[in-house]
């Protein structure tokens, strides 16, 4: 779904690293009616869905929030997972991610 950039200020690669997260922020409204603005900072595929890694953008140190991205005519929506499955698959593969990251 998304192509991942990791470069830097000064990668040299053409892009403009100050204004590229800004097409992927969202707000997101918790179970308190708080709104937070979210980053989407990874992408990961499993059976056939596509899930997005979110961090909040004013405190990038909090733990990610993990959606799942669902298409309809052509638009793109983030999803909360309920399933206790699904979200036991999709921790444990972040959780992989983030190793190899690290």
């Amino acid at each position: 779904m998304t192509e991942e950039h990791k470069h830097g200020d000064d990668c040299g690669c053409g892009h403009d690293h100050d204004h590229e997260h800004e097409d992927h922020v969202f707000v997101v409204t918790d179970e308190e009616g708080n709104e937070r603005e979210m980053v989407m900072v990874y992408t990961f595929e499993s059976e056939e869905m596509v899930y997005a890694v979110l961090l909040d953008r004013n405190d990038p140190e909090a733990d990610g929030v993990i959606f799942r991205i669902e298409e309809e005519n052509d638009e793109a929506f983030l999803v909360g997972i309920e399933d206790d499955e699904e979200w036991e698959r999709v921790t444990k593969i972040y959780e992989e991610i983030a190793k190899q990251e690290n």
